[in-house]
């Protein structure tokens, strides 16, 4: 039985054939599709548990692909690991504030991928029933639910949003260094991933709305999740 369902949108034959190949040897379903437009099709129709999207395509480019997907319901949910070239850092930026969970830098190795895409499914696979649902003024998260209410109205979150969210209220009044969040909510550590986590922290910001000055910037260090009090 696969282990999941995963779309890759690749217009190098050669990558996506790799890609799929590793990601099949490691017991995953396997869709594909060399433009934006097959891409948006297939993550209508199949509904994959993830999206490996490739941002220099023909047409319509990774970046519009993922800002689609992240705009319709149905597909909103879906986590998005990004692939890029090397000099892309501002289109990576882009793409983790337009909703894409993670990064891969090519050239890359398809072991390391697949590592990611493991990493990515567990951040949005339902934690075990022993955490109780956290309850700070308005704001609410179920982590068994995987569901998350601001003044008793349900936001969407991504898996890695949910996941820092969840972090951060757990260890409410504690502060939390990059390196602690890249390890416990993204499951690895490597150099330049900082960014990433100031581009999630950015993006969790403005979907927690009126309860963003919650997460406080801990400069030089980190970040901590505070209620009005300051406790």
């Amino acid at each position: 039985m696969a282990r999941g369902k995963i779309l890759v949108v690749e217009d190098d034959k050669d990558i996506l054939n790799l890609v799929a190949w590793h990601l099949k040897a490691a017991d995953y379903e396997v869709l594909k599709a060399e433009d934006g437009v097959s891409a948006l099709e297939k993550s209508l129709r199949e509904k994959p548990d993830l999206i490996v999207l490739d941002l220099m395509l023909p047409g319509m480019d990774g970046l519009d692909v993922c800002k689609a997907i992240k705009r319709q319901q149905e597909t909103a949910s879906i986590p998005i690991i990004m692939l890029t070239a090397r000099g892309e850092e501002a289109d990576r930026i882009l793409g983790l504030e337009l909703g894409g969970d993670d990064y891969v830098v090519k050239p890359f190795s398809p072991k390391e991928l697949v590592l990611r895409v493991q990493a990515v499914l567990r951040r949005s696979a339902p934690p075990t029933p022993t955490q109780d649902a956290l309850t700070v003024e308005g704001l609410r998260v179920d982590p068994h639910a995987h569901r998350v209410w601001i003044d008793k109205r349900e936001v969407t979150l991504t898996a890695t949003e949910f996941k820092l969210l969840l972090e951060l209220m757990t260890h409410k009044g504690r502060v939390l260094s990059r390196d602690r969040l890249l390890d416990r909510v993204w499951g690895y550590q490597f150099d330049g991933y900082a960014r990433t986590v100031d581009t999630h922290i950015r993006r969790l910001r403005q979907k927690l709305e009126d309860y963003a000055g919650f997460v406080e910037t801990i400069r030089g260090v980190g970040y901590r999740f505070r209620d009005r009090s300051g406790s």
